[in-house]
This record gives C-alpha cells, sequence and structure tokens, in this order.
C-alpha cells in the first residue's frame, strides 16, 4: 500500500519524493509549491531552504524553521497556478490545525526559474476563506468539514 503524498496528488512515492529525495526538480511553480508544502508537513527544512531562492533568504535557516511549535498540517488547495518560461505565480491555501482551531495560510507565492530549476522568492498573504461546517473537509477525507476536522473544536 502506498503512502498519500501530503500535497494531495497521489501517492508520495511518486509525487514529491523524488524532489525531496533531489532525484529530479519540480518541473512548475505548482509542483514546487506542492513539494514544499509536503516538506514543511514532513519537517524536511534542508529542501525548504534548497528551494527557497537564496537572495530572498533573508537569513533564515534551517535551524530557524525546525523551532517550535508547528502546526497540525490537513490538506492543500490550489486556487490559481501560472508561469512563463521565468517566473510564475501559485495561489494556494494551506490548512492546518492548531490549538484544536481550523485555520489557514492564504498566499501568492512567486517563484523564478534559474540554474534549470525553480526557486520561491516570496509571498503575499492574504485572509483565509474558511470553509462551511457543511462543505467536504480540506484534509481530502471526503467527510464534510463537521465529521472531520472540525469535531475536534
Amino acid at each position: 500500500m502506498s503512502t498519500p503524498c501530503p500535497c494531495g496528488l497521489g501517492s508520495y512515492h511518486s509525487c514529491c519524493e523524488p524532489f525531496h529525495c533531489g532525484k529530479t526538480h519540480a518541473p512548475t511553480p505548482e509542483a514546487l509549491m506542492r513539494s514544499r508544502y509536503s516538506a514543511f508537513v514532513l519537517n524536511l527544512w534542508g529542501y525548504l531552504i534548497a528551494t527557497h531562492h537564496p537572495g530572498h533568504l533573508h537569513g533564515l535557516t534551517e535551524s530557524i524553521l525546525a523551532e517550535g511549535p508547528h502546526p497540525e498540517w490537513r490538506g492543500l488547495t490550489v486556487h490559481d497556478s501560472h508561469s512563463d518560461t521565468h517566473s510564475g505565480e501559485v495561489f494556494f491555501t494551506a490548512w492546518y490545525l492548531e490549538a484544536g482551531k481550523l485555520d489557514g495560510i492564504c498566499e501568492r507565492s512567486s517563484f523564478v526559474f534559474e540554474e534549470g530549476q525553480w526557486f520561491y522568492t516570496k509571498g503575499k498573504q492574504y485572509a483565509p476563506k474558511l470553509p462551511g461546517r457543511n462543505d467536504t473537509c480540506v484534509c481530502g477525507s471526503g467527510k464534510k468539514l463537521k465529521h472531520c476536522c472540525l469535531k475536534s473544536q
């Protein structure tokens, strides 16, 4: 049985793992963003630093990323994604539980393509639009939100 990928697309082995292991680079900004989300879920701090454009790190390190506490990641929703040969943007919400409350990071992330690979540069954050109690749960279970991730609230 294969392990589901945290980003929500298929099995981890065939989705984000090849990027995390360095076997290949993410072919699009959306693939990189999904692999970065999965890296947050799996605490792969080195991958996050390696895929963050060096000119935009502003002192960010693996040890800073590793400092806790960390939220309980619940799912990823990609709202929009586009790119050309040198730059791209991905608009997404990364859902999490923290202190028993559902919340999300809603961001429009920017990416650049340099030296044969995509890099995250920066993001602009927005207030997330929380789903309704009767909407499908953000974690991908197929259940209504009130019977899944909201049940613990």
